[in-house]
């Protein structure tokens, strides 16, 4: 398991934080020795999704508070490898294709296809701008969330404060 994504997990949604250590554990479990999954971004402040929404090359669509991540209910994933078998895991990888264990499937779509199997939906799947390490909650009615619905939680005050975090009440 990845410390970071663990400390990650914890600034989640607080509704979903179980289920996301869960599915991530379980996630994690199916690549295997040599390869881990992290979660590269899961709760982003307004400041850091505008930070973002101005870098260059682009790499969100998002301003501040247009992101499910801005929310807690997101997350991006990203690969690590470790190529000498030392246990460090030196390679990042977006790659879709590779198969580092050798079971004839691709460690990236093992990961989508679990998480899509559980629920949530995958940006890889849009069809304007697709973003394939991005995961997001969806509602129990298998609708997705907006982010002005939950924007206009936030600006109601129908909230949850936590880790120092304002979260919609859901």
């Amino acid at each position: 398991m990845d410390a970071i994504t663990l400390q990650r997990i914890q600034e989640a949604h607080p509704s979903i934080r179980q289920q996301l250590l869960q599915q991530y554990t379980e996630a994690n479990n199916l690549l295997g020795k040599g390869a881990r999954l992290r979660f590269a971004y899961v709760y982003r402040s307004n400041k850091l999704q505008d930070e973002l929404f101005n870098k260059r090359p682009k790499v969100t669509n998002a301003r501040g508070g247009q992101s499910i991540h801005n929310y807690g209910l997101a997350f991006d994933i990203v690969l690590l490898y470790d190529n000498d078998d030392n246990g460090t895991f030196e390679e990042a990888s977006w790659s879709t294709i590779r198969d580092f264990d050798k079971d004839s499937k691709a460690d990236w779509m093992e990961i989508v296809s679990y998480f899509k199997s559980k629920g949530w939906e995958h940006g890889g799947d849009w069809k304007n701008f697709k973003d394939q390490p991005h995961f997001q909650l969806k509602k129990p009615n298998g609708t997705s969330y907006k982010w002005q619905e939950l924007n206009n939680l936030v600006a109601n005050g129908k909230v949850i404060f936590d880790n120092g975090i304002t979260y919609p009440k859901l």
